[in-house]
């Protein structure tokens, strides 16, 4: 393996590392999430800037206003998607929340047919079966024969996001190519303004906390787990295959099982580790199956 992989690997593998520990953080953070998705869309594009400056190479003239109008659209997704993803951390374990989320590629593939005139496959058809039934195991219902109402909101919530994202996979589809970077600060901005107006109605940019710590763990949200992690991601796509990169990705929802369980004593138990192998197993089937074809 030459340098410039290995230097690759290891910003990928940080990316997912500080993406999985996002529901820790947002536990210590006691802001409204729309307020939250605001500093993270805001911080995020302004990394995004620096890096578009430092480039040199990357104009928003040579995007075409449809684009720019599709990117802004999946923007305010992604914005919405935060606050219903902090809202999960808020409600249920990180682990549950974790896995609800990361519903999303069986949620594209059940979306698949309406948007680009597909047919589910009996494999697809499989594998969303599966992660149905891994996603009931997580639950606990079958653990307690009940869900606690905080788990049923917080499972809500997960998937909601989920929902999100999966619309905004299904919309990236129909974007022109374009610089990754500046395709990243036009999203990230359509998300902090898309907040703005929300966060006046609901009075949101009041009654926010005047301690130094909480305010310092706000913009490490902002700057690392945003900017910083998108700029890791993206830099090590330049020298990686997209199997190397999907690989990787799984450390994600992983990493967020080991945090939850070591740091918050949130352990899943036999059956809904059973569950979480069954959603991240066959959704990484079902990922380089597809690939491959």
């Amino acid at each position: 393996m030459n340098k410039k992989k290995l230097i690759s690997y290891i910003m990928l593998i940080t990316a997912m590392l500080i993406w999985g520990s996002i529901g820790l953080f947002r536990r210590s953070i006691p802001v409204p999430s729309e307020f939250l998705a605001f500093i993270r869309g805001l911080t995020g594009a302004l990394f995004m800037c620096i890096i578009l400056a430092l480039k040199k190479d990357a104009s928003i003239r040579q995007v075409k206003k449809q684009s720019i109008v599709l990117l802004a659209l999946t923007g305010a997704l992604i914005g919405i998607n935060w606050i219903f993803l902090f809202e999960a951390f808020n409600y249920t374990t990180v682990a549950t929340a974790t896995l609800c989320y990361y519903m999303e590629p069986t949620m594209v593939i059940l979306m698949a047919p309406l948007f680009f005139s597909q047919r589910l496959t009996l494999s697809q058809l499989a594998i969303t079966i599966l992660t149905i039934l891994g996603m009931i195991l997580v639950s606990g219902i079958i653990d307690n024969g009940e869900i606690k109402p905080d788990d049923i909101t917080g499972i809500i919530f997960g998937l909601s996001a989920a929902f999100c994202y999966a619309l905004i996979v299904i919309s990236n589809k129909r974007i022109e190519a374009i610089d990754t970077y500046l395709k990243t600060f036009i999203q990230l901005s359509g998300a902090a303004i898309a907040m703005i107006p929300y966060l006046i109605y609901t009075a949101g940019f009041t009654g926010l906390p005047d301690d130094t710590s909480t305010w310092l763990l706000i913009l490490f949200v902002g700057i690392v787990h945003t900017g910083i992690a998108y700029a890791l991601y993206f830099g090590a796509m330049k020298e990686l295959s997209a199997q190397s990169v999907a690989i990787c990705s799984y450390i994600d929802p992983i990493s967020a099982l080991i945090f939850s369980a070591l740091l918050l004593g949130e352990a899943l138990t036999p059956l809904g580790m059973l569950g979480a192998i069954l959603i991240i197993g066959t959704v990484a089937i079902g990922e380089f199956t597809s690939k491959q074809r």
